[in-house]
């Protein structure tokens, strides 16, 4: 099998979602169903915020600042494609949260042309690097109460911030295979388009939309293994203490096929309802300084995931240590479903609120 590598651009206003799309993404293509995630940082960001080079304060000005924004963009891009051609897996995914053409949006058509020569690059040759890009359009359109400077690199307000999601869509306008992630439902609609378009990109049917949650009685693990390829996902989820009691804060531990991965969640409810949840993969460092924060009076909730298909629909059982006899089984998808004869329910829990996460947490009882 030739290998196949993927080249995808994140971009679109501030404040749009493209970190929790890239959590998002970590998960959706795991390394059991063969894929590689190579993810290409903000370079802006780690500019700003690590170097603290700043096209504001009197530091450089904007068009100075996009020749280091652009110079470690395409260092990094090689770097990247570096990758993708050296490791084992067959199906590999890169995904640049912004790339080169989002630094047209800062400054000048001129200006840009001009750096972008300086590199001995053309607007042409830069647009063609990429196979597809994903606008996600700033929450500062269409969802304003969820707009906030988490970003410590951030600076825009609302209306610039609206500016800036123009200028960046001006500035891909011209690439073959752009789309456009509104704001038109809520935020977990929003990331779910994203994926469903991912998929499409890649040429594959998108997981239907849709969750159904049983309490079912312990299957025999080793009969899914065989049977179906399912294979455990080790995870464990520590819930944060929170100043603001309209916000949830956890983090996540998971190991898949020997590697970890480290993600931190928000979850803010605003005053109609709507619930806004953010996630960012994190280091391992960030991890063990944000257990320091672990909400004592609920335990860390640990699991074992199993994931697989059957009857065309995606499936998993959540195995915990302290349950012997029973677990908890999710069907993806439209209805209606066939599940596998070694599930056997006991009862639908689907919205129950004694079967999520942080309800476990405290109780520890299925």
């Amino acid at each position: 099998m030739a290998k196949s590598i993927t080249k995808i651009v994140l971009t679109g206003g501030p404040a749009a979602g493209k970190t929790t799309l890239i959590s998002r993404i970590l998960k959706e293509f795991k390394s059991e169903d063969g894929w590689k995630v190579i993810t290409v940082p903000e370079t802006a960001t780690d500019l700003i915020s690590g170097f603290g080079i700043r096209p504001f304060g009197n530091c450089v000005s904007m068009e100075d600042f996009q020749y280091f924004v652009i110079e470690d963009q395409l260092h990094k891009e090689k770097l990247a494609l570096k990758a993708a051609q050296m490791v084992p897996e067959e199906k590999v995914l890169i995904i640049y949260d912004r790339a080169v053409m989002d630094d047209k949006a800062y400054i000048s058509d001129e200006q840009f042309a001009r750096t972008l020569g300086f590199f001995g690059k053309t607007e042409e040759e830069i647009l063609g690097h990429y196979d597809a890009v994903l606008h996600l359009v700033s929450c500062a359109k269409g969802a304003e109460y969820a707009y906030n400077y988490g970003n410590a690199a951030r600076y825009e307000s609302i209306e610039e911030a609206r500016a800036m999601d123009d200028n960046t869509l001006r500035a891909w306008q011209r690439h073959h295979a752009l789309h456009i992630i509104d704001n038109s439902v809520d935020f977990e609609d929003k990331i779910n388009r994203a994926i469903a378009q991912i998929y499409r990109i890649l040429g594959q049917s998108a997981p239907e939309p849709g969750k159904r949650k049983f309490l079912v009685s312990m299957p025999d693990r080793d009969a899914l293994t065989r049977s179906y390829g399912a294979l455990p996902l080790e995870m464990m989820q520590t819930y944060l203490l929170s100043s603001d009691p309209g916000i949830e804060r956890r983090i996540r531990q998971q190991t898949s096929m020997g590697e970890q991965f480290f993600f931190y969640t928000q979850k803010r409810v605003a005053d109609d309802g709507t619930r806004w949840v953010t996630e960012r993969p994190i280091s391992e460092k960030e991890y063990v300084t944000y257990l320091m924060e672990a909400d004592l009076s609920l335990h860390s909730v640990r699991k074992l995931k199993y994931r697989f298909n059957y009857a065309r629909h995606r499936m998993e059982l959540d195995v915990y240590p302290f349950s012997s006899d029973k677990a908890v089984f999710f069907v993806y998808g439209a209805e209606p479903f066939e599940l596998p004869p070694e599930i056997t329910v006991l009862r639908d829990v689907t919205g129950n609120e004694d079967y999520k996460n942080r309800a476990l947490a405290a109780t520890q009882k299925l």
